[in-house]
Order: structure tokens, then sequence, then C-alpha cells
């Protein structure tokens, strides 16, 4: 992954100037980042049950393959 150049993002250096986060809190910013992950796949499943073949033929799914991935549990990706 690249780095994003300064002028386009003028706090990235600001950032860069700062100290890095203690280990508790990475620790802490990395587990709320997998629950939000956790929390969208699940709703994004949940959602996706409630969708009707017309709709599942716009995002270019089958009910099967529909029914597959809404019965995956949210800790897989």
């Amino acid at each position: 992954m690249t780095q994003p150049t300064t002028s386009a993002y003028p706090n990235v250096s600001y950032l860069n100037t700062q100290a890095a986060l203690p280990l508790l809190a990475q620790i802490a910013v990395q587990v709320a980042v997998l629950v939000t992950k956790w929390s969208l796949r699940h709703r994004s499943r949940k959602q996706l049950r409630h969708l009707s073949d017309a709709q599942l033929q716009d995002i270019g799914l089958t009910r099967s393959e529909a029914h597959y991935e809404a019965t995956l549990p949210f800790w897989r990706p």
C-alpha cells in the first residue's frame, strides 16, 4: 500500500509527527475495527435474505448464491 502524499492530505503530516498510541490503545482500536466489520457483515447478510429476485438480479446474484452468503457466520469474510 502506498503512503498518501502530504499535499493531498494535509493532516497526514500532523499525524506523522505525533507519538504512536500506547499498546493498549492500539489493541482497543483494532478490536473496535474488527467489531465494526463484524457488525457490517451481520447487517448486510441479514438484509440480503430479504431481497427480491429482481433486486438480486440487479446486483448479479442468484437466489442460491444469496442464500449461501446470508447463512455465513458474521466472522467469516
